[in-house]
């Protein structure tokens, strides 16, 4: 690897990083450029994975204070992120790489209508439960579990807007704010990372170098994403989202 090509992996690390913190979608920008600089996709992908394992951590990290009082979901819902990462790392292993190029677009483009209509469906969802004198269910039910688990699967896989996924389906089933979803999203997605690299530690062929490098990048873009993403009013981070989607979709379908 080059000088440059060794600058522009940081700098893809970095964007994911942020990127990743605020929404979702950071290997958009990261697998792109392993490709570039001459990685196989398979091992570009787990180096991917590995190397943003730092930046999940230090944008959970910076939402912490949107964290408090959700404990018990992240028990739970980490519990899913595991099961569905492990999945998803090991169909990487086993499948070809383009097992998933159909459906993933699909699903990516679902979740962005529930991410636009999620606050007048939930808005309806809270006055039917106040004409029928119901409550919400505390953690979404098993529905909740069973979508965050499957996204989780793709996460292990692949994951390009997997935050996405994980935002429209807990912003339907959960009655909470979207920054508090979204420090949510960052600890799953932290989880799914982080047991994805367990197993390609052990079993897949990875770049050190560039999970170095983009570790360094995506652990300060982490930061950079909790500081930007937290000053973010819902309506401009619900934008972003759905931007961020629509890119992720058009990359996919190309």
């Amino acid at each position: 690897m080059t000088t440059w090509e060794a600058l522009a992996v940081l700098a893809a690390g970095l964007g994911a990083g942020t990127i990743n913190t605020i929404v979702g979608s950071g290997t958009l920008i990261t697998f792109p450029v392993l490709l570039a600089v001459g990685l196989p996709p398979i091992t570009a992908n787990v180096s991917n994975s590995l190397g943003l394992v730092p930046g999940s951590l230090s944008g959970a990290f910076g939402y912490r204070r949107e964290l408090t009082g959700q404990r018990s979901r992240i028990l739970l819902f980490g519990t899913a992120a595991l099961l569905g990462g492990t999945a998803g790392a090991v169909l990487l292993l086993a499948l070809p790489s383009d097992a998933f190029d159909t459906i993933v677009p699909v699903l990516i483009g679902i979740a962005l209508v529930l991410v636009v209509i999620q606050p007048r469906l939930a808005a309806a969802l809270r006055a039917r439960r106040a004409r029928n004198g119901t409550t919400p269910r505390r953690h979404g039910g098993p529905v909740l579990f069973t979508g965050l688990m499957l996204a989780s699967v793709y996460g292990g896989y692949f994951g390009a807007a997997q935050g996405v996924l994980y935002l429209s389906m807990a912003g339907l089933a959960l009655d909470e704010t979207l920054q508090r979803l979204n420090a949510l999203k960052n600890v799953l997605t932290l989880l799914v990372n982080a047991v994805a690299a367990v197993l390609f530690l052990f079993i897949a062929h990875f770049d050190w170098t560039a999970v170095a490098l983009l570790a360094t990048g995506s652990a300060l873009g982490g930061r950079i994403g909790a500081t930007i993403g937290r000053r973010l009013p819902p309506v401009a981070l619900r934008t972003l989202i759905v931007i961020v989607g629509v890119v992720a979709i058009v990359q996919l379908v190309r």
